[in-house]
Order: C-alpha cells, then sequence, then structure tokens
C-alpha cells in the first residue's frame, strides 16, 4: 500500500501557534486520555479515496462532539473534547500516509498520553471485504505503511486498531491506484451506514473495553 512518487518526507515539527491546541484545551477544559488517529492522505485529491476511510471515521467522531476537526497541531489536524464521559483528542495526520509515525509521536508527547494502549489508529483494510471491521489489541502492519511507520516510531506493535475493509471484488496484482481510487457508486451508498458503525465500535472501545468492542463487531 505504499504511496509511492508522492510528499514523503516530513517538514520539520513546528509547535502549534498562539490560539490552536493549547486554546482548545483551556475551552473545554477536558484533559486528553485517548488519542483516536483516523490515518489518511491530506488534500481534496484524497478526500473520498479508499486509503482515506480512516479520516472519514474521525470526521463522524468529531460530529458526534459537535467540533469540526481543523486545529493545526503536531503536523495534524485535531480537535478535543468528551465523547461519552471519555475525554479524547481525535486526528488526521497531515503528513502523507507513510510518515504518519512522526504525527503520532509528537502528540503523544505533547498531551497526556502515557502509553500506546491509550493510541486508537483507524485505517483502511485490503484484506477485509468492504463494510467489515476489525478490531485488534495489537499486531503486525498487514501491509500498511500508515501502521508500518506508526509500529517503527512508536517502538512497538502494542496499541489498538480499528480496521476498515476496502477489499477488492477480485485478487489485485498493483495496489496502489486502487487503494488511492475512490469508492465505487455502491459503496458510496453504503458509505453513511459503514461509517456509523465504524464510530460505533471506536466508542464502544473507549467505554466498555477493547473485548466487549471486539466481540460486537469484529
Amino acid at each position: 500500500m505504499a504511496i509511492t512518487g508522492e510528499a514523503e518526507s516530513v517538514i520539520a515539527d513546528n509547535p502549534p501557534s498562539g490560539s490552536s491546541a493549547a486554546n482548545q484545551a483551556e475551552e473545554t477544559g477536558t484533559c486528553v486520555v485517548w488519542l483516536i488517529v483516523g490515518l489518511g492522505n491530506p488534500g481534496p485529491k484524497y478526500e473520498l479515496t479508499r486509503h482515506n476511510y480512516g479520516f472519514l471515521v474521525v470526521d463522524e467522531l468529531a460530529r458526534r462532539l459537535g467540533k469540526p476537526v481543523r486545529i493545526s497541531e503536531c503536523q495534524s489536524l485535531t480537535c478535543q473534547g468528551n465523547l461519552e464521559g471519555i475525554p479524547l483528542l481525535l486526528a488526521k495526520p497531515q503528513t502523507f500516509m507513510n510518515v504518519s509515525g512522526v504525527v503520532v509521536v509528537a502528540l503523544i508527547a505533547k498531551h497526556p498520553i502515557v502509553s500506546p494502549a491509550q493510541v486508537l489508529v483507524i485505517s483502511d483494510d485490503l484484506a477485509l471485504p468492504f463494510g467489515r471491521l476489525r478490531i485488534r489489541r495489537e499486531g503486525t502492519a498487514g501491509g500498511h505503511n500508515g501502521l508500518k511507520s506508526i509500529i517503527e516510531k512508536l517502538g512497538t506493535q502494542s496499541f489498538p486498531r480499528l480496521r476498515l475493509g476496502i477489499a477488492p471484488a477480485h485478487p489485485l496484482a498493483e495496489t496502489r491506484d486502487y487503494v488511492l481510487g475512490t469508492f465505487t457508486k455502491s459503496e458510496q451508498a453504503a458509505l453513511p451506514a459503514t461509517i456509523s458503525r465504524a464510530a460505533d465500535a471506536a466508542i464502544v472501545l473507549l467505554t466498555r473495553g477493547i473485548e466487549e468492542a471486539m466481540r460486537s463487531f469484529n
């Protein structure tokens, strides 16, 4: 799933200015307990592509918070709040997929997130049929370069992930164009329901624990 030929190098991280993240925390009175990272690529070109499925789920969680994901910090767009009693930070990395780990490490360092076990990563999964979800407590990258980057930068595979099925109807020799392609018309019609279900799964994981989430949604 490599994104090649794109701007994969990371610009030196700049701390958020003035009113951004610090003011957000002040306004909400929220101390971050969970970091939820949706994986994707930045820019209008990639907005509705399969590889940006994680962004779409984070946007749905933000909608339930009643806040847009628009605070710029640590090379990501974020919003912070309290969802069903759980303080959290939502993030959409604005690096390209292959260097998502840089953002995750920076956000963990900046916010009171004490363990990778409190970082939920939401990503697309070529091994799962469209509409299927898979929650795991830990594991390998499974060929996903965004997850690979996060594992490398964290130095551990021990963080939960919510994976969203995008498998093609038939095996593909080359997957790059497929994951960077848009959803089919039938998939687009089903997206609102699958995105909502994925957001439900994330909330159950946070509020009732990962075992309950796996029993209910895998």
